[in-house]
């Protein structure tokens, strides 16, 4: 658990860096048009990928990622009810708690930073901010959400392996292309990564509370059902 919470201090103090960095206009601010510059000379030269860049940006969107992570939650929640694993509801909790926080985070933030568009100086008339990215973050939390719900249940090696590798794979693709089609500059979907870092310990913490209940009915003799995966209680 001291690394859970180191982590997850972790995560917030360098969303707050960043957030000041934003706000004050510090140095950070500088590299980030250079390398968004970079973005864009880039893509202007690859065009061949912006609509694949496209559809990693639409992953972000709430109608897709939080359907994704509903129903990985109710049916973790069903399978783990249906086998009397003890405090089953713990981490289905979790994932919908973070879930449910994230817009209000980022909205409060969006307001108070007002960060212009990639590459404009004047904020947007509207009043709609740009730091950080809704859209990694939604797709950050409720992607990496949804695969650690899904892990003590997914059988074999190669299974378990290729959704460790793959989940950060389609996170990393969805932030670079929201800065490759000029959607947002990169400290924005940066920003968003290190608050899903913290969001993200609260759902690991319930499943390691799910495993501590489940070794302690083990110690008392109490039946326990065993996981589909890698022998940790399930």
């Amino acid at each position: 658990m001291p690394a859970l919470t180191g982590l997850f201090v972790l995560g917030v103090l360098l969303f707050a860096a960043l957030t000041w960095q934003v706000s004050s206009g510090g140095p950070l601010v500088d590299r980030d048009a250079a390398v968004l510059r970079w973005f864009d000379r880039t893509a202007a030269g690859n065009s061949w990928f912006t609509s694949t860049a496209h559809y990693f940006c639409k992953l972000g969107n709430i109608q897709v990622a939080v359907p994704v992570l509903l129903i990985v939650i109710g049916a973790t929640g069903w399978v783990g009810r249906r086998l009397a694993l003890p405090r089953w509801w713990l981490q289905p909790a979790a994932a919908a708690l973070v879930i449910a926080v994230l817009p209000v985070v980022v909205t409060v933030v969006k307001d108070a930073v007002h960060r212009p568009a990639p590459g404009s100086v004047v904020p947007d008339p509207s009043g709609y901010g740009y730091f950080p990215s809704g859209h990694t973050a939604t797709s950050a939390v409720a992607y990496g959400a949804a695969a650690l719900l899904l892990l003590p249940w997914v059988r074999g090696r190669a299974a378990r392996a290729a959704l460790l590798a793959g989940t950060p794979l389609l996170l990393l693709a969805v932030g670079f292309s929201l800065v490759w089609c000029d959607y947002h500059w990169p400290l924005d979907v940066l920003a968003s990564w290190c608050l899903t870092l913290s969001l993200l310990t609260v759902v690991v913490a319930a499943r390691a509370a799910v495993d501590r209940a489940v070794a302690a009915r083990a110690a008392a003799g109490e039946p326990v059902t065993v996981s589909c995966s890698s022998g940790n209680p399930g």
